[in-house]
């Protein structure tokens, strides 16, 4: 095994950077909910104003994404490595890539109206990393010493990132079609039901929801293929029935049944929006809940 030098200060200064990314995102966040609140008004000038909030919270969101991304590759840096040997590392170098997607994908105006969604869950998911899972950089186990590391794992982000776009969007999905906000003659709910109003249409929704889930699906099979390629590197077997071969293997199952289920047994509008979530919750217990109480090759969580 190779030595390799560990730059601590540099993986502090990575630390600080996820912090300051943090603080934007939150004002990101709220500018953005802010947004959704100004939309539900018909007054002309407030929606001069949500005009003027949601590109504010969009310049917000791309310079927490760079502030982001600077803690990312510093953080790589600081390790001589690709940053996602652990839950901490993972879930920084995880979210930068959903934020980067969602991004990327903003010409596409109609995921816009879920920034709110994508930003929450990213501060969310940060703030869990660093109070929960954060652990001081260190060197990787033998076995995680291969190229395979950034083959399998990149794509394994990626696909997450699609997967959780997906999510967001069947939220959307669900919350625009509530049967209990269209019949509600509350003054909340009419005000939620407002702001619904500027969501895209749920065809569009729904439609949007399966394109995400389809690459999120494709780029989930080469991850289970390059992991079973990586297995017989590592351990002179491609399948072991480890906790999380068997987990990826699961997730692949729900998601292949869920295009099943949507292309030939009818299965669309809010149970495909369900069957959705289904899956990216079976994505958040693989990661935490096996990560944290699970025991097997695979499981590094680094806590």
């Amino acid at each position: 095994m190779t030595s390799v030098s560990l730059n601590l200060p540099l993986a502090q200064l990575s630390l600080y950077a996820i912090f300051a990314a943090m603080a934007v995102y939150t004002v990101a966040f709220l500018v953005f909910v802010w947004h959704l609140s100004s939309i539900a008004s018909s007054d002309k000038s407030s929606q001069a104003k949500s005009s003027a909030l949601q590109r504010a919270g969009f310049a917000l969101l791309i310079v927490a994404l760079v502030i982001h991304g600077v803690g990312v590759v510093a953080r790589g840096i600081a390790a001589a490595r690709v940053p996602w040997a652990n839950m901490y590392e993972f879930s920084i170098s995880g979210t930068f890539i959903v934020v980067a997607i969602f991004v990327a994908a903003l010409k596409v105006r109609d995921i816009r109206i879920i920034a709110t969604f994508v930003t929450g869950f990213a501060l969310l998911v940060l703030g869990t990393a660093t109070n929960v899972f954060y652990v001081q950089v260190k060197t990787l186990m033998p076995a995680l010493q291969s190229y395979w590391l950034v083959i399998h794992v990149t794509v394994a982000v990626l696909a997450t990132a699609f997967f959780n776009i997906a999510a967001a969007l069947s939220i959307a999905y669900l919350l625009k079609t509530s049967g209990y906000i269209e019949k509600s003659s509350s003054k909340v709910v009419g005000y939620a039901r407002r702001v619904l109003d500027a969501f895209p249409d749920k065809l569009r929704l729904e439609r949007l929801q399966v394109r995400f889930n389809s690459i999120g699906l494709v780029l989930w099979t080469f991850t289970l293929i390059a992991g079973a390629i990586w297995a017989q590197r590592a351990w002179h077997r491609y399948w072991g029935w480890d906790t999380k071969e068997v987990w990826t293997f699961i997730i692949f199952t729900l998601y292949a049944g869920y295009f099943h289920a949507t292309s030939t047994r009818g299965w669309t509008g809010r149970r495909a929006a369900w069957l959705s979530l289904v899956g990216f919750a079976a994505i958040i217990f693989n990661f935490t809940i096996v990560n944290l109480f699970f025991k097997g090759l695979h499981v590094y969580s680094g806590l």
